[in-house]
């Protein structure tokens, strides 16, 4: 579970990284990158942390992706910081799928790490 965390968070990293390549630009621009550093700096967390900061690490990649979606989905309905999106634009659909099957599978990696006994 925490290779295939790690494979989703690098992947919801590596689509905004690559809309950034692909001409998005300004804050947006910006706000892309930070997204696509901290997509990799939480999947390698999940690789080589243990113990209470693995969990730590998986909560705040749950969150990391969740807010991912929900911003998109808010820029998809009613706009996000005056900007809105449409459905076809570059890699959104597969956005929303990755980042929603994300969101259960990062989900799944947190409660496991949380039932795995502590040593002592």
């Amino acid at each position: 579970m925490r290779v295939l965390s790690a494979i989703v968070l690098v992947a919801v990293g590596g689509i905004h990284l690559f809309l950034v390549f692909d001409g998005v630009g300004g804050v947006l621009g910006v706000l892309f990158v930070l997204n696509a550093i901290a997509g990799v700096a939480l999947a390698i967390g999940m690789l080589v942390l243990r113990g209470r900061l693995l969990v730590i690490t998986g909560i705040l990649s749950v969150l990391f992706v969740l807010a991912t979606l929900v911003a998109l989905l808010l820029a998809l309905t009613v706009g996000l910081f005056g900007i809105t999106e449409t459905w076809n634009f570059t890699l959104v659909p597969e956005s929303v799928i990755v980042e929603s099957i994300g969101i259960v599978v990062l989900a799944i990696a947190t409660l496991v790490a949380l039932r795995t006994p502590r040593e002592a």
